[in-house]
């Protein structure tokens, strides 16, 4: 639904189907509960329940007839949070967080607990989780799990796989310890949310390590080949790729020699910035700052979603632990697409992406983020092998609208991607009509028959969740 045109100025922006507009002007403490980025809304503020312990969350769940919900840090889409009657319970779990235990090589921590927190603590303790930080620490670490966030590396997978042990409160009442070695860890790793209230989280750890990562801009002529070598010839890789200017800038981690691992000591563990800076990109960066004011009129001309570009202008290698290189996100509200290829395929896809842009030379209104990870065990994660993440993102305008062109875009790439086999972040933004889920996920009836045994009565369902899993009921 396009956005009306009053006396040549947008008016009240109009909402999307799957790209709701934001409404940042609507009160956070108002009867109605939105999520993060004031898109959606998620329940009425009166349905949000605040057990402080886990007995008395168990004593809730027991008492509920409805349906129940938790919101974690509300940053996922507004589908994946959102109640659907009167009666129903959103559930804020905000007390059940923080450090409960530690062994030699786990801890283990709150469901509630923010990533950054968790990330905080492991480094006071020289620790780090067997699973790179997504870009984004904001959310909670049951939230991470429930929807596979993922760092970058074929390594490691999904924050999920670096889970030893899962705590979980079920719709009765009663609470369930799952090992890694029971039959149903797979489904629970990453859940929707619909198996049962995370309360505990057992990550297993390895001792912090310090990484130098060297930044460069190459021609994207060979980002088909670059790809795979980028990231199985060093421990972390990240890219973003700017077809408009036929450029990539790319960052690659190995761990830090001695020397430079001291250099980082003795300046206070901080980030080391190299003195020798490249300002190669600068004139990609200053094209996709044009657009991006464009698109969005936002009076901060340097607020967040424009740093999230300027870091890239006269950029320097760095040397730093995992979460300095690249727990390096900034949050802001935006519509962000997100989908998996098998890494044995993105050459190809990379291919017919970029012949698709020279056809259509669409509208982009920020560079094509890159992320490769190695197979998750989780039964629904988009990454069962090897995968590549292409990652797409739109900035809201000041009056809470997307850009046309944008949005425009955003479609248009994800069908050529749902095409091509690609799996989306399930946490993210994307058109459930273009996927057969049962299709692309073996274990499709086999996470529907954990969650009918966990949850008979589906208490954790929402309208969205539900859809999906009527899928399933028709192939079993």
């Amino acid at each position: 639904m396009a956005t009306e045109l009053v006396d040549g100025a947008p008016s009240r922006p109009a909402a999307r189907p799957g790209y709701p507009a934001r409404r940042p002007e609507a009160d956070q403490d108002g009867p109605e509960m939105l999520n993060w980025a004031q898109n959606s809304v998620i329940g009425r503020a009166s349905a949000v329940a605040t057990p402080t312990t886990e007995p008395e969350l168990q004593a809730l769940l027991a008492a509920s007839t409805g349906r129940v919900r938790m919101i974690g840090s509300r940053m996922s889409a507004g589908r994946m949070l959102e109640l659907a009657s009167a009666g129903d319970t959103l559930l804020d779990l905000s007390h059940l967080r923080g450090l409960l235990a530690t062994t030699e090589g786990t801890a283990t921590f709150g469901g509630a607990t923010p990533l950054q927190e968790v990330y905080a603590v492991l480094t006071g303790m020289g620790r780090m989780p067997s699973a790179a930080p997504g870009v984004i620490a904001e959310q909670t670490l049951a939230g991470a799990l429930a929807t596979g966030t993922h760092g970058q590396g074929l390594q490691q997978s999904s924050i999920g796989d670096a889970a030893a042990s899962i705590r979980m409160v079920l719709a009765d009442g009663t609470a369930l310890d799952l090992e890694r070695d029971h039959p149903w860890f797979p489904a629970v790793q990453l859940g929707l949310g619909v198996l049962g209230v995370v309360t505990a989280v057992t990550l297993r750890t390895e001792p912090s390590l310090v990484y130098t990562c060297a930044k460069s801009a190459v021609s994207a002529a060979g980002l088909a080949d670059d790809l795979a070598r980028w990231s199985t010839e060093n421990v972390m890789s990240k890219a973003w790729w700017f077809p408009d200017e036929d450029q990539v800038h790319v960052w690659t981690a190995r761990e830090a020699t001695p020397d430079e691992a001291e250099e980082w000591r003795r300046g206070g563990r901080q980030l080391v910035a190299r003195a020798e800076t490249s300002d190669v990109l600068n004139a990609a960066v200053d094209q996709t700052l044009a657009t991006m004011r464009s698109d969005t009129r936002l009076a901060d001309q340097d607020g967040k979603p424009f740093r999230t570009v300027t870091r890239f202008r006269d950029f320097s290698d760095v040397t730093g632990d995992v979460y300095q290189v690249f727990c390096r996100g900034i949050a802001t509200p935006q519509i962000n697409v997100e989908i998996g290829i098998p890494l044995a395929r993105a050459a190809e896809v990379v291919q017919k992406l970029r012949a698709w842009h020279a056809e259509t030379r669409p509208h982009l209104h920020y560079p094509v983020i890159l992320r490769c990870t190695g197979a998750s065990s989780a039964w629904l994660s988009p990454s069962p092998e090897a995968t590549c993440f292409f990652g797409f993102v739109v900035y809201y305008a000041e009056d809470g609208s997307l850009s046309e062109e944008g949005v425009a875009f955003l479609r248009a790439v994800e069908e050529v991607l749902a095409a091509e086999g690609g799996r989306p972040h399930w946490g993210k933004y994307f058109d459930e009509a273009l996927y057969d889920w049962p299709a692309l996920y073996p274990q499709w009836a086999g996470f529907a028959e954990v969650r009918d045994a966990l949850d008979p009565r589906h208490t954790f369902d929402n309208a969205f969740t539900a859809r999906l899993f009527d899928r399933a009921l028709a192939v079993r």
